[in-house]
């Protein structure tokens, strides 16, 4: 009788349970009630066949049973290959030592996969529900953890802050899984034996070609920025994250392949620092398509792309010349795109548009830091120059760069109106431009000096919102700008 009991028992957990190397092993054999044509089966039969999964002695899989939060552990630690032998006792009063998932439940738990209920039970007996599943899949294998900040949530039953939502967003940005409709992913739902295998095939299959990048690859404790630029939109994502549970500190990012192209990628340890030391590092990033898989590699380079120069312009433009500072010349006939706006992407070959059609700005292209002065002739003959200081600034792959029209004097008209009185002008001030009144007409002229800036005053104005003038030049090399504006309060 007692012989006959524990054999029964044996059956019993045979049946209840979703073996790991369990009693279907390696081999060519199909489970009976799951025919090739079911969406899950090619999943189901590669887990089997590596022996992750198995099936019931009587040749079954049975695909429509739940599987438990122990079952789950169990297949999941097995199939990162996560080490079992030595584990720590993580405390659930639901699982003891004798239980047949506690190793592999205690191991998860101590890498912070898993987590039990706020009794202090785990619930190994549980179906595990669809929520749980991705939170689960998404800590086990690492993936990036996309946020709502950046991508809107196609379910409707998936809302910000209750609980799963970033790892449910996570699987359906990965096409982990599509959910159970369009617009539902009915994450307290419990999953099947089938759905499961299929999960996890998909999941395994979405990590192959993710790029993680990690602050300490560098002995660094964090990213304080990273940088990502490529001409294909939607060439790759990098997505921030931590490898501390519960952690605002970004020490690693994920780099999600998802078309063929080149672009670039850059991380730092702050936002600025000494250049002779090492506190950034810059890539090229190469995405191709390798046996029907996208395969993503970095290559180290200290390059920088060339940088658009975006001029704004009131006329059209017949021609761009560049030269040093210092006067060497560069180019008498640069290429330029007319821009309707300061959006690369409102930019076109200046032979693409229509001379007659109106444009705000041109853009040029830079390539190599320096000093220069950029000479536009426009269509009536007249020509303006422009001052652009180029500089590198990693770890950005372009330059950084300031550009200032050359504008040696202005003019403001304050109106005939005799009610300013008298003006004055600080001591000095003629060092920084030359100041003349037509006292006929309140017209205000200033000649640029040198870089600088101060007000105007006038004592016997009767106007209590008017303050003065102010003047300011601005200069880079040889290029200055004047501008003159009325002083007024703030509030008027």
């Amino acid at each position: 009788m007692r012989k006959k009991l524990i054999m029964v028992l044996g059956a019993l957990l045979l049946a209840c349970g979703l073996p790991l190397s369990g009693t279907f092993a390696a081999s060519t054999e199909r489970f009976s009630d799951l025919p090739s044509s079911k969406h899950f089966a090619e999943a189901v039969y590669n887990l089997a066949e590596r022996n992750i999964i198995g099936g019931y002695p009587d040749g079954t899989f049975k695909p429509g049973n739940s599987i438990t939060r122990g079952q789950a552990a169990a297949i999941i630690a097995k199939m990162i290959k996560l080490d079992t032998s030595k584990v720590k006792d993580p405390g659930f009063k639901d699982v003891p030592k004798a239980n047949g998932y506690y190793k592999a439940i205690a191991a998860m738990a101590e890498k912070s996969i898993i987590s039990g209920y706020g009794d202090g039970r785990y619930g190994p007996n549980d179906p595990i529900t669809r929520g749980q599943m991705a939170s689960i899949l998404v800590k086990a294998f690492d993936l990036p953890r996309y946020d709502f900040t950046s991508y809107k949530s196609p379910f409707e039953d998936v809302k910000r802050g209750t609980g799963h939502d970033p790892n449910i967003l996570t699987i359906y940005r990965l096409g982990i899984t599509t959910g159970k409709s369009a617009d539902r992913f009915s994450p307290n739902e419990s999953i099947t034996r089938g759905q499961a295998a299929k999960m996890l095939k998909a999941t395994e299959e979405a990590k192959a070609p993710i790029v993680t990048v990690r602050a300490s690859d560098y002995k660094w404790e964090q990213f304080k920025m990273f940088d990502s630029n490529h001409k294909d939109t939607g060439l790759f994502h990098a997505v921030v994250g931590s490898d501390k549970p519960n952690s605002r500190t970004a020490d690693k990012i994920h780099l999600v392949p998802l078309q063929e192209g080149t672009g670039t990628f850059s991380v730092a340890l702050v936002y600025s620092g000494n250049p002779d030391k090492k506190y950034y590092q810059k890539y090229y990033v190469y995405i191709k398509e390798v046996d029907g898989e996208l395969k993503l590699t970095l290559e180290e380079t200290e390059d920088f792309l060339t940088t658009p120069a975006i001029i704004s312009v009131k006329e059209q433009v017949q021609n761009v010349s560049l030269s040093t500072m210092d006067g060497k010349k560069l180019s008498d006939n640069v290429k330029f795109s007319k821009c309707l706006s300061n959006s690369p992407s409102d930019c076109y070959d200046a032979e693409e548009v229509n001379q007659d059609g109106k444009y705000n700005n041109i853009r040029i292209g830079i390539d190599k830091p320096g000093r220069y002065i950029a000479t536009v002739r426009f269509a009536d003959g007249e020509e303006v120059r422009y001052g652009m200081v180029v500089e590198s600034s990693a770890p950005s792959f372009y330059f950084s760069m300031r550009i200032l029209e050359e504008k040696t004097s202005a003019t403001l008209n304050l109106g005939a109106d005799g009610k300013i009185g008298r003006h004055v002008i600080p001591k000095d001030a003629e060092q920084i431009a030359v100041v003349t009144r037509d006292p006929e007409s309140n017209l205000f002229r200033a000649d640029a000096k040198k870089a600088g800036s101060f007000s105007i005053k006038f004592p016997d104005n009767t106007d209590n919102y008017f303050l003065g003038i102010n003047v300011y030049v601005e200069q880079l090399g040889p290029i200055m700008n004047i501008g003159m504006y009325k002083d007024v309060y703030v509030d008027h």
